[in-house]
């Protein structure tokens, strides 16, 4: 049998409890939520080629560590 692997931090109850919250969700309370998301000054939201997307969380990745440190 296959072993899962989460993120750090993340585990199969973190998993089940982020699947909950969305597939109870009402269609109002998620487009919602996307909206509030778009108003965070401090975040940007941004369209790239998705062959870059892997290039991109490394770089997220490694400026949290930066940060922490």
């Amino acid at each position: 049998m296959k072993q899962t692997k989460f993120p750090p931090g993340w585990d199969e109850e973190r998993v089940r409890r982020v699947l909950a919250h969305y597939e109870q969700q009402t269609e109002e309370e998620a487009v919602a939520e996307d909206e509030a998301a778009f108003e965070d000054s401090t975040q940007a939201v941004v369209e790239v080629p998705r062959e870059l997307v892997p290039a991109i969380r490394e770089l997220i990745a490694k400026h949290k560590e930066s940060r922490r440190a």
